[in-house]
């Protein structure tokens, strides 16, 4: 009950009407995996520099309709930041604004549900950009990676403490790491984590 007198809410702060199918109710049967590049971790100041998302529909990742797209930064880019995500003004030239570059996740995702690896953070990034603009936040269903595997894991090791690390969990699941770090690689990767959590009851 609560979590429709938020979605309720949010919905009344709807500015643009054209948006309204993003509080529909889903009937498919896909999800989108996605992930963000930023300047770093500080959801009130940082900006978000690439998405990266992919369609999962039943057991198979839609590669062919995968979505990445770069975004023109607000702020600069610090060499700390680079040495993560390797992503160098260089690499932005061609980038697009970042209202230009929400709307088009907007219609790529519709009123999916959304998957991610500590997903609460790319949604806060991106609900930066969307709420000044038309009013709301994401309003989809969100599926939580590490929250599905600690809850296979948990029924093996009640008592344990449980490893929740990307790379870990990947391990785990013998999932092998693609080479280079971006955002839609890493949202394949979260991908092949979710298909396969959903077909085990628990985990080893």
């Amino acid at each position: 009950m609560f979590t429709s007198f938020v979605r309720a809410w949010n919905r009344r702060g709807l500015l643009d009407a054209h948006y309204e199918w993003l509080f529909d109710t889903y009937e498919g049967n896909e999800v989108v995996v996605f992930d963000t590049e930023t300047t770093g971790l500080d959801t009130k100041k940082d900006a978000v520099l690439s998405i990266g998302a992919v369609k999962v529909k039943g057991d198979k990742i839609l590669t062919s309709q995968s979505f990445e797209i770069f975004l023109k930064p607000s702020k600069e880019i610090s060499v700390e930041s680079i040495k993560i995500h390797h992503i160098r003004p260089c690499d932005l030239e061609n980038a697009v604004e970042p209202l230009d570059g929400v709307k088009k996740f907007l219609e790529f995702i519709g009123n999916r549900p959304l998957v991610g690896y500590y997903l609460e953070f790319d949604v806060a990034m991106m609900n930066r950009l969307i709420k000044p603009w038309i009013g709301i936040t994401l309003p989809n269903k969100q599926i939580e990676i590490s929250g599905l595997y600690f809850d296979k894991k948990i029924a093996l090791i009640p008592q344990g403490n449980i490893d929740l690390r990307f790379d870990t969990i990947l391990e785990r699941l013998n999932i092998p790491r693609m080479g280079q770090h971006n955002a839609l690689n890493d949202a394949i990767m979260t991908a092949m984590v979710y298909i396969k959590l959903n077909h085990v009851t628990k985990l080893h």
